[in-house]
């Protein structure tokens, strides 16, 4: 007879994610993904101007707070089929960019990196050999033999003095930790580090949104910034310098401290590249325009199916089609009423409540798909998007990425090993690097217009009397999100959020097929059910963020919350 685990909450994510699994003989048998809050923004929304929606909507998280806003005008101007002056489309651009690598840095650090390493165990390490190893893997300045010693010093004083601090809730000491002490003291001192680099890319975002979270400088048809080369109280010289400046300090650690740290993980896991791989279906948006009608992008996108890179479909522009009628959301296993899946422009968001029901209605994620088939977004979406697409700059690091775990593994590790949970993980890593590379090139385009004497940055929107409909895309880091919005004489009469999290973290869809996150946590090993480490790691590994993909219930009277705008 199987063993029931329930993980609720799983911790070290955004919002609140309910895991429950059977386990038999070791292993992981079946799952169930379930969002325990309603999120409701939908219904904040009607009647409501247009204009207003990216405000709104970004407040839907924390951390996922540009994408929104992003996702949000552009759905509006799909929908009134406006061009954007090609400066908004870079600050936007380079807002983006910035957002994902700081996104990416913690996700991998912060968030999931203490599922692989045992802190308590750095405490066994030579520091001075960790210096070695650091210094023949990269240059990072930060990997000298008085800066190991600081950190386990300091690391010895958390766990001398009782307390461990932010490190205090892991499994330190659980089977299936293997690094050595060495390692284990290098990922601490980099977690440390990371702490620092990730505000730099904070401080992209602030300095052209002119605060973070939450941006306050796009608008339906642009950017408020203004741009000057020669006045100090607008975005000029100064200010597109200091940002350069935190650019490429951003890439000396993507590229020597977090590239590396991911393939000497994936290296010591190699037997992690058979767990984790879930539904193959890759679905990833193109991103980073180029000119203003959307039609040209940096970073291509498209559909995979079954994993075959040869099924490759791209999706090309803001208008495709296969895009626009591809994406449906049932709620059979969702707390709403009815179960027929919904194109978004139809979608409903009427909350039905019946508590948890593991064969009927379990959470409150809708479940999205794509012409009829669950999809994974995310990093590992977008690479094999990319690579599929030729795209060079990913089939340089993910080339790099690989051969660095096949020298460190002492075997040859290929592509094939990416369909995984440690997949993700380097996936993610490579996709950082190449935004690091298109941040410095986004840069580069928004001086070089700006040269030309371009210095537009709005282009004022209007609206038509009658229905309009549009949707907005945008590869977040979390993978495709797209906002899809029905206008009618001037004010909002629909909205729906399709979000990553939606994607990956979904119940069974109406065909009673499971999402992404069911789907990978099956076959995985569990050493202790007590402390059930490896589903923790499968599931950070998509890097949930609950918040944007779920909605709020009322514990106390089993009824949902009206939320009513006044």
């Amino acid at each position: 007879m199987g063993q029931r685990i329930t993980i609720d909450p799983i911790t070290r994510i955004e919002g609140h994610l309910r895991i429950d699994c059977e386990v038999d003989g070791g292993k992981v048998k079946k799952a169930w993904s379930s969002g325990q809050m309603w999120r409701g923004v939908e219904l904040i929304l009607l009647g409501r101007d247009p204009r207003d929606a990216w405000a709104i909507t970004q407040r839907i998280c924390g951390v996922c707070t540009t994408v929104h806003a992003i996702t949000s005008v552009r759905a509006v101007e799909n929908a009134l089929q406006m061009e954007v002056p090609l400066n908004a489309q870079y600050i936007r651009n380079l807002i983006i960019l910035a957002h994902a690598v700081h996104d990416h840095i913690v996700h991998f650090y912060h968030l999931s990196a203490l599922d692989w390493v045992d802190v308590v165990s750095a405490l066994k390490a030579d520091p001075d050999a960790t210096s070695r190893l650091a210094e023949s893997l990269s240059t990072w300045q930060g990997n000298g033999k008085f800066e190991m010693r600081a950190v386990k010093e300091r690391l010895k004083g958390f766990v001398d003095g009782g307390q461990l601090g932010i490190f205090t809730n892991g499994y330190w000491g659980h089977p299936a930790m293997k690094l050595p002490p060495e390692v284990n003291l290098l990922a601490v001192a980099h977690y440390l580090q990371a702490l620092d680099v990730q505000r730099k890319a904070n401080k992209i975002v602030s300095i052209l949104g002119s605060k973070t979270p939450h941006i306050q400088n796009v608008a339906v048809g642009g950017v408020s910034n203004a741009l000057s080369t020669d006045s100090y109280s607008t975005l000029g010289v100064e200010r597109l310098l200091a940002i350069k400046g935190y650019i490429d300090e951003l890439a000396d650690f993507v590229k020597n401290v977090y590239l590396i740290d991911v393939a000497a993980v994936g290296a010591f896991y190699a037997d992690w590249t058979k767990y984790g791989a879930g539904v193959t279906n890759y679905l990833a948006v193109p991103d980073i325009p180029m000119d203003t009608k959307g039609t040209q992008f940096a970073l291509p996108g498209g559909y995979i199916a079954n994993k075959d890179l040869g099924s490759f479909k791209p999706i090309k522009t803001f208008n495709d089609e296969f895009w626009v009628k591809g994406v449906e959301e049932s709620a059979k296993h969702s707390w709403y009423e009815g179960s027929k899946p919904l194109h978004p422009y139809k979608g409903e968001t009427k909350p039905q409540y019946t508590d948890f029901k593991e064969d009927g209605k379990y959470s409150w994620l809708k479940s999205p798909t794509f012409y009829g088939k669950p999809a994974q977004v995310g990093p590992l979406a977008r690479v094999l998007c990319m690579l599929a697409a030729g795209h060079e700059p990913t089939k340089k690091y993910a080339t790099a990425a690989l051969d660095t775990v096949s020298a460190l593994a002492k075997t040859k590790v290929g592509l094939e090993a990416m369909h995984s949970t440690i997949g993700r993980h380097a996936a993610r890593a490579v996709s950082c690097a190449v935004q690091v590379d298109m941040l410095a090139d986004q840069w580069t385009a928004l001086l070089n217009n700006m040269a030309k004497g371009d210095l537009t940055t709005f282009n004022k929107p209007v609206f038509p009397k009658g229905e309009i409909m549009g949707q907005g895309y945008h590869e977040a880091p979390r993978g495709a999100l797209s906002h899809w919005v029905v206008i009618d004489n001037g004010k909002i009469k629909n909205y729906q959020c399709v979000v990553p999290s939606t994607w990956n973290a979904c119940p069974r869809n109406d065909k009673d097929e499971p999402g992404p996150y069911e789907a990978s946590i099956a076959d995985n090993p569990i050493a202790d059910p007590e402390r059930p480490l490896e589903v923790l790691r499968t599931v950070h590994s998509f890097d949930p963020c609950i918040a944007c993909a779920i909605h709020v219930t009322d514990t106390e009277n089993g009824s949902a919350i009206t939320v009513k705008a006044k």
